[in-house]
């Protein structure tokens, strides 16, 4: 068993140890860091989960759900913080989770695997599309924004109506970009397909090749973890604010910072291994497919949603925060454009993760 594994496992001890803080009223702190915690594992279990069945339905199925459960903690955390009104803490932790695969995850990937080979490669046809990509989605955040500030007077509801329009773009984009992947342009990931594929069989060399996962089971491992994340998301959001204050946090940092490594732990891990092991390709595509889907889906359905549930989420982000965005995606697309990657790159994109974490510790709280 991995390192990665053993303390994922060790910490699904806190499950029970978060309800029992809730319950039994050993104060929000304890509550908060215990739930995040517990978080972690289950995220990883949801991962594993949700391979596992794609290797059973097949290849556009599986690739299908991967595509919309990747990042389904996220998703969960940020449902339950829009049904609590946390509307600026779910607006922050989506640029969040963009400034923190792009960076950090991506930076970690680059300079841990920079430091074991001289030089890395993936797809640089794949770089760019996901540059244009990532380009839209902040021309997408940019724009309700935009038209905020200069249209005085303008009401939170034409707000919403255009935030639920471009909604709807930004996912019919995500849709278009499945079938670019999976379907007609599938011969430009079939690196990193079959990379994943070789990282699988190496980590298992005594599976027989015809052995099927046990769907049954798998899906029943998935409804669990979907119901344990839903009911730590509960216990974390419930004592996000008496605990981030009693920290000295505020809402938007610990939107920003805390929240998206909450969520996206696993991943961030699964990316960093498969770098240090040569495997660009697969790296760069969990951090920039993470990202892409938080810009082109999650936030999208979080858009509706909370149209739905009465909580009036739109694409008005905090200026501050798509300046952020706007620079991780900059210096993001400058450094993968040419395909490769070496530790020097990955310190530079680690650097620009400290600087805008330490603006956004620093930052004001807005009244």
């Amino acid at each position: 068993m991995s390192v990665k594994n053993i303390i994922f496992t060790v910490l699904l001890v806190m499950i029970p140890v978060s309800i029992a803080a809730h319950y039994l009223e050993w104060g929000s702190l304890i509550v908060f860091a215990t739930a995040a915690a517990a978080i972690l594992p289950l995220a990883a279990w949801m991962g594993t989960a949700t391979e596992e069945i794609a290797v059973v339905v097949g290849p556009t199925l599986g690739g299908l759900m991967n595509a919309t459960f990747g990042n389904a903690t996220e998703l969960i955390i940020a449902l339950v913080a829009l049904n609590a009104g946390l509307i600026d803490v779910v607006k922050a932790s989506l640029t969040g989770s963009i400034i923190g695969n792009l960076l950090l995850v991506m930076g970690l990937s680059m300079l841990l695997g920079g430091l074991r080979y001289k030089e890395q490669e993936f797809q640089p046809i794949v770089a760019r599309v996901n540059a244009s990509s990532m380009n839209l989605a902040v021309i997408a955040m940019l724009l309700p924004t935009a038209m905020n500030i200069t249209s005085a007077g303008i009401s939170g509801d034409v707000l919403q109506k255009l935030s639920i329009a471009v909604a709807i773009v930004l996912i019919t984009v995500y849709a278009l970009t499945l079938l670019f992947s999976m379907k007609t342009h599938t011969y430009l990931y079939d690196v990193g397909v079959a990379e994943n594929e070789g990282a699988a069989e190496a980590e298992s060399p005594h599976k027989e090749q015809h052995e099927k996962p046990n769907l049954v089971l798998w899906s029943i491992v998935l409804l669990v973890c979907t119901v344990l994340v839903a009911i730590e998301s509960e216990l974390l959001v419930d004592s996000l604010e008496e605990a981030t204050a009693k920290l000295g946090l505020t809402a938007l940092f610990t939107g920003v910072i805390l929240l998206p490594i909450v969520g996206n732990a696993a991943e961030h891990a699964t990316a960093v291994t498969v770098a240090m092991k040569d495997k660009m390709d697969l790296s760069v595509s969990v951090a920039v497919g993470s990202s892409l889907q938080i810009a082109l889906f999650v936030a999208p359905v979080l858009v509706i949603a909370g149209w739905f549930m009465g909580q009036p989420m739109d694409l008005d982000f905090n200026p501050f925060e798509l300046v952020a965005v706007a620079v991780a995606v900059l210096i993001t697309n400058s450094i993968s454009s040419d395909g490769r990657s070496n530790w020097l790159e990955g310190t530079l994109l680690l650097a620009a993760y400290l600087v805008l974490g330490l603006a956004f510790y620093f930052h004001p709280v807005i009244v």
